[in-house]
């Protein structure tokens, strides 16, 4: 009788253990679960973030190209059109992804039901060199350079120092760009992949005063010694870069009052080069003539270069892997020998070339140093109102357009490069 007292007692405690610990169990669950089904939250997903409700959300698949991959991509990726969600097994077309590759977040919206599944498939972005190469064909050979361009000539191919680079040549019309509320030119591809443009102002308008920037401007106040034609000079060096040139001034002025809060998509590894090796003979600061490379070679020889034939002519900034780091902006001019690949010639009108503006300005190549009629003068090749390449003393005023190598993995947001439908970046 008393074993059966206590089998009934021990019986019931069990039983009322066991209902406290599933009515726990229970509570803990139910809490979980409301927090589960409740919380939005953010977290890392590979190399972003992705907002989703906990439980809510899954990434099946990630693709790129159709291949299967582990992480999303990193750099200049975007969803394609095979990108979709599904929410209980069915495709939602109403559910919404997208995509920012440079903060590397993603976005569903909307985000109303449960059981949503998402597969990314996901296409590297065509760079603007990219598609330049894809909208031109590269001519074979080497144009004659004794001549003008007055005609559509085209892309060719060529070598600077950082590999192959592509200028546009003659009457183009598909070199347009629109960068930072300005419109430019592409001069060429560099060899880097970054892209070089000359400025043309605030509208397609390809002549007239509004193509350039700032008043009339010298390239040097000082005129009396060879120095005097370098972006930069050292009083008695032909290669010194301790003082800056009167419109290296103005254009770094320029470029922090346009352009400096579009910096992260502007190259500071190309350069500019502004070439002071002589054609021939040694340098002094006040023998004259002295005859420089360029005039070599575009007036005696027909044969301009991207090549720079001096590191310290070669003007970059402090993050280039070339050049002499001397730059505080990644600006200049462009350089005679660019003039006369475009299409341009010595002493030769030309109003066709993609170049012509009905403006006189500077180029960044030194011409000659001469003494004549007054204590010696320093000389650089510039571009007159009539399209042909001349020479300009280095204190006389004319007028400036910047150059600037926009980033190699830039990107457009539209257009196909003509004056009616620019890249726009």
């Amino acid at each position: 009788m008393r074993f059966e007292v206590l089998k009934r007692s021990n019986l019931k405690r069990n039983i009322v253990i066991g209902l406290l610990v599933v009515g726990i169990i229970s509570a803990i669950i139910l809490n979980f679960t409301k927090a589960k089904y409740k919380n939005t939250e953010s977290i890392p997903l590979v190399n972003g973030t992705i907002n989703y409700s906990l439980a809510d959300l899954n990434i099946v698949a990630i693709t790129i190209d159709g291949k299967e991959v582990d992480t999303i991509p990193d750099g200049n990726y975007e969803l394609t059109s095979e990108s979709y969600c599904t929410v209980n097994g069915e495709k939602d077309n109403n559910v919404k992804l997208s995509y920012d590759s440079a903060t590397k977040g993603l976005s569903v919206t909307p985000m109303t039901s449960k059981g949503t599944k998402c597969y990314l498939d996901f296409n590297k972005k065509s760079t603007l060199k990219d598609i330049i190469l894809a909208n031109n064909s590269v001519n074979s050979g080497t144009p004659n350079f004794a001549n003008t361009a007055t005609t559509d000539e085209g892309v060719y191919k060529t070598q600077d120092d950082w590999g192959d680079s592509y200028y546009f040549r003659g009457s183009v019309n598909n070199n347009w760009v629109k960068f930072a509320n300005f419109y430019w030119r592409i001069i060429r591809i560099n060899g880097d992949g970054s892209i070089r443009v000359i400025y043309n102002g605030t509208s397609t308008i390809a002549t007239g005063i509004d193509t350039i920037v700032k008043n009339s401007q010298k390239f040097n106040s000082s005129y009396n010694r060879s120095e005097y034609v370098g972006y930069m000079y050292t009083d008695g060096e032909q290669h010194g870069n301790t003082t800056n040139s009167s419109i290296k001034e103005v254009i770094d002025s320029w470029y922090n009052s346009n352009l400096a809060s579009y910096a992260d998509k502007i190259s500071t590894e190309a350069g500019f080069c502004s070439d002071r090796n002589l054609k021939s003979g040694s340098w002094s600061s006040t023998r004259e003539p002295l005859y420089y490379a360029a005039y070599g070679r575009l007036i005696d020889n027909k044969k301009p270069t991207l090549k720079c034939g001096n590191s310290n002519d070669l003007y970059t900034t402090l993050s280039s892997s070339k050049g002499n780091k001397k730059l505080s902006n990644p600006i200049g001019l462009i350089t005679a020998d660019e003039v006369i690949m475009a299409g341009g010639s010595w002493n030769s009108e030309n109003s066709s070339y993609y170049l012509y503006n009905d403006v006189e300005y500077w180029t960044m190549s030194p011409y000659i140093f001469y003494v004549g009629s007054r204590s010696g003068s320093a000389r650089m090749f510039g571009v007159d109102s009539s399209g042909n390449l001349v020479w300009y003393n280095v204190d006389d005023a004319i007028y400036i357009r910047p150059v600037i190598n926009l980033s190699a993995n830039i990107t457009i947001k539209s257009g196909n490069g003509t004056s009616s439908t620019p890249y726009e970046i």
